[in-house]
């Protein structure tokens, strides 16, 4: 049976999946292997496994960190929030139904048997799993059915890291509250504690750790720097989200606008394109903000119906039919495609039920069903008219997740146009740089510009180096001996 170490913070952000991802790097690098674990996870960042299975994005990050394919039983719940107080239930990759908040609190402990199942299962092909809790772990108002952070390192058995983000201030106040509020048993299973994100000379701090160290008589394993990285993220409150022009240059040869729907998933589709030299990219809420984009994305959602209809109410829908009928390419993914179709039902109440008109762009009506859609799919690019005909046998490959089904021809692949309107349930179909170059290029001529051309990697590639980059800051900042002996090797 593996070892284990588990990674809690004292809050949300206190950067819990990045530090599990390049632990998981070190520890694989130094001939281990290793898989990531998170028994519940909240995100409407998703991904699906090779086997048609959903599973919240870091977990996905976290495999490719482990080098290994990622699978369901690296989250065994995730919770994909529809409102204020409702989410989508997803166990072993496959959604159970949709949940109040209260209800499923007084379920979950009846989930525990899928949780070590799926624990056991990685447990048999790994020598160490890094297990990432969830938020903070002295709610204590939820500590009675904790099945994520202590509750789950006591029926695990693992020795616990806490990390805390001096970012925000207050990071001492932070860890202290967080052991304080432990019982003498939970507090025992911390080995080590972490400052993450820290800006400035660390001699200056250091004095600080000295005498923290006389109030809980916990050592700290180290002080990780603030780096910019460029990782994949599963979180609303990503930095990436914020309304500002994220540029790849000084020179903008292209302006590409994502509406910030209020329940936007999976915008990892576009991080490709925020790095990309003469390109800028904005998140926005805002109808003045498209006016000028030359590209306009629609994402996707987890819920479509009221998200169409706050896209009504904010004015960003007559603008984007406005934009269409110029230059603009107008470009809607997964719930966004289905929000470019002329009409959208929900009789059996999947997304909140009822229905409404679409955009009218592109000549599908779209249908909820129980049956989700959940599929990793690759093929050559066929059947695009007009402008982007082009396009047209380059290879793309990508997943697709979404509970409705659109009138469309899948036969191929689930790809659509008509004029300047591109519409697909593909997620991650600019991650292949010769097609997302070829679509830049296309982007360009319609503007006038020849000759353009844009130096794009790779997605898979850039992972790679950012997780190696990530590995080689942790060697640096992080006390490996001390890691290792908390481990048990």
């Amino acid at each position: 049976m593996s070892k284990n170490l588990m990674i809690q913070g004292t809050m949300s952000g206190a950067g819990k999946s990045i530090l599990t991802a390049g632990i998981l790097r070190v520890l694989r690098q130094d001939g281990y292997r290793v898989a990531p674990f998170k028994s519940q996870n909240m995100a409407l960042n998703s991904f699906v496994t090779r086997d048609g299975k959903e599973i919240g994005r870091a977990q996905a990050v976290q495999a490719r960190a482990a080098q290994i394919e990622p699978s369901s039983d690296m989250n065994p719940i995730l919770l994909k929030p529809m409102g204020d107080t409702t989410s989508q239930v997803i166990v072993n990759g496959v959604p159970i139904g949709n949940m109040r908040a209260a209800d499923y609190f007084r379920m979950k402990k009846q989930l525990i048997p899928d949780i070590i199942s799926a624990y056991d299962r990685l447990s048999k092909e790994t020598d160490i799993i890094v297990i990432e809790g969830a938020g903070s772990p002295v709610e204590i108002n939820l500590r009675e059915n904790d099945i994520v952070n202590m509750g789950l390192a006591q029926m695990l058995d693992a020795p616990v890291l806490l990390a805390g983000n001096i970012d925000p201030g207050g990071v001492f106040a932070q860890l202290l509250g967080t052991v304080n509020l432990m019982s003498d048993e939970e507090r025992k299973r911390v080995k080590g504690l972490i400052i993450n994100k820290f800006r400035g000379d660390v001699s200056l701090l250091k004095p600080g750790l000295s005498m923290f160290y006389e109030y809980c008589k916990i050592p700290f394993a180290g002080i990780v720097p603030y780096v910019n990285l460029d990782l994949e993220e599963e979180d609303s409150i990503s930095e990436r989200l914020e309304n500002k022009i994220a540029r790849g240059s000084e020179e903008e040869i292209i302006r590409i606008a994502v509406v910030r729907l209020p329940y936007i998933s999976n915008y990892s589709d576009f991080s490709i394109l925020q790095r990309i030299p003469g390109v800028s990219l904005i998140y926005t809420k805002r109808a003045d903000d498209i006016k000028n984009a030359d590209m306009i994305i629609i994402p996707g959602t987890k819920n479509t119906l009221k998200d169409m209809n706050w896209l009504r109410e904010s004015g960003l829908a007559d603008e984007i039919i406005k934009a269409s009928y110029g230059k603009a390419l107008v470009v809607g993914i997964c719930g966004g495609l289905q929000m470019l179709g002329e009409k959208i039902d929900d009789k059996d109440f999947l997304e909140g039920g009822g229905n409404c008109n679409g955009l009218g762009l592109l000549p599908i009506t779209t249908t909820f069903n129980h049956e989700k859609m959940l599929r990793q799919t690759k093929g050559i690019i066929a059947g695009l008219t007009d402008d982007y005909v082009s396009l047209n046998g380059l290879d793309i490959s990508g997943y697709e997740i979404h509970m409705g089904t659109s009138d469309m021809d899948e036969k191929k692949l689930p790809i659509m146009n008509k004029e300047n309107v591109f519409g697909t349930y593909i997620h991650g179909i600019f991650d292949s740089a010769k097609a997302c170059r070829k679509l830049l290029e296309i982007i360009c001529e319609k503007k006038g510009l020849k000759d353009v051309t844009f130096d794009i990697e790779d997605e898979a590639s850039h992972q790679e180096k950012e997780l190696d980059r990530l590995a080689d800051v942790l060697r640096d900042s992080l006390d490996f001996d001390l890691i290792y002996e908390a481990i048990g090797i």
